[in-house]
């Protein structure tokens, strides 16, 4: 019977993992092709990014209340201290991560996007270390070289390479990194009360806002404001045009954030990762076939080789965290038997002291 019931469990985590992933990939590839298409035709990729982020608040904000008129139960309010200690290297990470790769998509396609985003596992991994939240391995080095190998032969000789937007979206893949540790540390305190994806939401778009808003004065700002599609518009249609647009965007940016925040609340950062490794490859196949990106078999190659490194990864991540829970069940029970024979040690001696009060007595 208690087979059964640890096999039921299991089942029901990986359904619901399973279920989790896919919804995180609906989101995640939607908005991919999504965004380049939109940057095809309006070339301002941080205030789009600023507008997602405002949709986003707002859904969060009202699922929230809607969230506390259900249940009786106050929303989650962190102090300002909390919130600007706690939250706030999140939240730039995020919004900066965000940023640069919706910005790269004006310079790459979105295979070398896809490709060179993947390197972010290696990034994850080195923060993780870091945190100490995963153990330093000498194995750790034939992953690094695999994946780095494989992002080398992908882009070498591309005829689709640009540097700009190849810097943009690797800078954007090693904050990506940071951003993911920060996000796990962050859902799974349990003083922080954020584990629901809602809430971690709700108090990042604010600092991320914040912390994007300058870059973009600085970068679309002037630009922005004498631009025919939305400031200097001539005809309505144009505008409401232009800003459906950009609401369909920011529905997915919310949709792809809470599956984000979701998966990783409930598994790790690096089940986030590894659940991205299928995901590439769809969204590569999809992106030879609908956007046209060339391919050559050396990107196919490297393509193949950076997914081994992530495959190593997961698979003596997996022994790694089996053994090591092995030798935590057994710590656990040779300190109970421990226990038990101290436990045993004391009573002997109490009756023998007992026995010594007795005798003493009688004489």
């Amino acid at each position: 019977m208690s087979n059964f019931c640890l096999c039921l469990s299991f089942l029901r985590k990986a359904l619901l993992t399973v279920f989790l992933v896919l919804f995180y990939y609906c989101f995640s590839i939607g908005i991919t092709f999504y965004n380049k298409w939109v940057m095809r035709w309006f070339h301002y990729p941080l205030f789009m990014t600023l507008v997602h982020l405002a949709m986003i608040f707002i859904f969060s904000a009202i699922s929230r209340t809607l969230t506390s008129w259900y249940t009786g139960k106050p929303c989650i309010c962190l102090s300002w201290e909390l919130y600007l200690k706690r939250v706030a290297a999140t939240a730039l990470t995020t919004a900066l991560d965000i940023g640069l790769s919706n910005w790269s998509f004006m310079f790459i396609t979105v295979s070398l996007y896809t490709m060179t985003k993947s390197t972010a596992v290696l990034f994850i991994l080195f923060f993780a270390v870091m945190f100490k939240l995963e153990e330093l391995r000498s194995w750790l080095l034939v992953v690094v070289l695999l994946i780095a190998g494989g992002l080398f032969m992908f882009t070498y000789k591309s005829t689709q390479f640009n540097a700009k937007g190849f810097i943009l979206v690797l800078i954007a893949s090693f904050l990506g990194g940071i951003r993911w540790t920060l996000t796990q540390i962050l859902t799974q305190k349990a003083d922080l009360g954020l584990q629901n994806p809602i809430d971690t939401m709700y108090h990042l778009q604010p600092l991320m806002f914040i912390s994007l808003f300058p870059l973009f004065v600085a970068s679309e700002g002037l630009s922005l404001s004498a631009s025919e599609k939305l400031f200097l518009y001539h005809e309505t249609s144009t505008l409401l045009h232009t800003l459906h647009i950009l609401a369909g965007g920011g529905f997915l940016a919310f949709g792809l954030c809470f599956s984000e925040f979701l998966l990783v609340s409930k598994t790790s950062s690096l089940t986030l990762s590894i659940a991205g490794i299928f995901k590439e490859v769809c969204t590569l196949v999809l992106a030879s076939h609908l956007m046209g990106d060339q391919l050559t078999v050396l990107n196919w190659l490297g393509f193949v080789m950076c997914l081994s490194g992530i495959s190593l990864h997961v698979a003596l991540k997996a022994i790694y965290s089996e053994d090591s829970s092995n030798d935590k069940k057994i710590d656990k029970l040779h300190n109970m038997a421990l226990t038990d024979i101290d436990t045993e040690l004391l009573l002997r001696n109490g009756q023998a002291n007992e026995s010594e009060e007795e005798d003493v007595q009688h004489h």
